[in-house]
């Protein structure tokens, strides 16, 4: 029906997400809507607490179930199978093996009456769903998103719109990929997934910042962050700041971490060949950060990638900034649930016991 809209839930740990799309792909204008988790009240708890924001998200716009197509659900890895969570370092063990599948359908088809196709993914690949649509609309292409926060999120959208997952759902954890240190001329890290190769979450993210500070800090010795005083989480988010008033060992520290981007870009260009990447994140943030500094900070990863693209790819590869915010992988969910519907899938290849 012309008025169908998609469902979109982003759950997090602590607060989710409700966002919506049109079936023409077109995102249903709406403030955020974001609302406690409910983890403290074990899956039960998470389930009631979905439902409400989606109530509330409904009756705020006017929605009726009826024009519900479909549901998609971004929840943070790792998964054990399709709809199963598996022990994950921000949620209590009672969620460790839970089929979040099979109970969220079931809630969904008491609210609405009828069976509702659900579409289930990694939050990250689904922020990169909705970043992807956004950047280049109905353009069949591929696209990477590479976020770094905490850690460093990838996400590989192909021409039909839809992310890999891969077949153990661990496709694209580009951030544990190994980094060509020789090119950034650092040692190597140990992240925090254990590996010792010099994972490229160390030089992009925010887990990787108190070891370079520690490394960049004898060579200025006078420094307002070698007050010893200052603890390590402290010290680093002071960084961004310090960087953007023109600060060189805060401004060393950024480019290092665009020119490891932009060494990742080149390694992926040549892996998936995609027709653009989509840079996300906090450095990328118009509420964080000036102009000034996004523009060094992208310029650096353009830089460092153009000597590993192929001729062609210098040509016509684009790197841009996300857009969507907060919303993008709610609203990434929700367009993952209308491709899956509009490619003609049923409720069944959904479902944990078919994968």
């Amino acid at each position: 029906m012309s008025d169908s809209l998609f469902l979109g839930i982003d759950s997090g740990a602590t607060t989710s997400k409700i966002a919506a799309v049109r079936d023409d792909g077109s995102v249903f204008p709406s403030e955020l809507l974001q609302r406690p988790t409910g983890s403290e009240g074990g899956p039960e708890g998470v389930i009631r607490a979905w439902m409400r924001a989606i109530d509330e998200y409904m009756a705020e716009h006017g929605i009726k179930w009826s024009q519900i197509a479909g549901v998609g659900l971004a929840v943070p890895g790792p998964r054990r199978s399709y709809g199963v969570l598996d022990s994950g370092p921000n949620l209590p063990d009672s969620f460790n093996g839970w089929n979040v599948e099979q109970d969220l359908i079931s809630a969904l088809k008491q609210a609405s009456g009828r069976m509702l196709p659900l579409a289930l993914g990694n939050d990250g690949n689904m922020g990169g769903v909705a970043e992807a649509h956004h950047a280049i609309g109905d353009q069949r292409a591929g696209v990477v998103m590479l976020a770094p926060g905490s850690g460093l999120g990838g996400a590989y959208i192909d021409p039909t719109g839809m992310c890999l997952d891969g077949d153990h759902l661990a496709g694209m954890e580009v951030g544990h990929m190994a980094a060509p240190l020789h090119l950034l001329d650092v040692p190597a890290l140990t992240c925090g997934c254990g590996r010792t190769w010099g994972c490229f979450e160390m030089y992009t993210a925010l887990a990787g910042l108190p070891d370079l500070l520690n490394l960049a800090l004898p060579r200025y010795p006078d420094h307002v962050l070698a007050d010893p005083s200052l603890g390590k989480k402290e010290r680093v988010l002071k960084l961004r700041g310090l960087a953007q008033d023109g600060d060189a060992l805060a401004l060393e520290l950024f480019d290092l971490q665009a020119k490891a981007m932009g060494l990742l870009v080149g390694q992926l260009a040549m892996a998936v060949d995609p027709a653009c990447f989509v840079i996300g994140g906090g450095l990328i943030d118009p509420d964080a950060t000036t102009e000034a500094f996004r523009s060094r900070y992208l310029g650096g990863i353009e830089s460092a990638a153009l000597a590993y693209l192929w001729p062609t790819q210098r040509e016509t590869l684009r790197i841009v900034p996300a857009s969507l915010g907060e919303q993008s992988q709610a609203i990434g969910a929700a367009h993952v649930a209308r491709l899956t519907v509009k490619a003609g899938s049923s409720v069944q290849p959904f479902s944990s016991t078919s994968r």
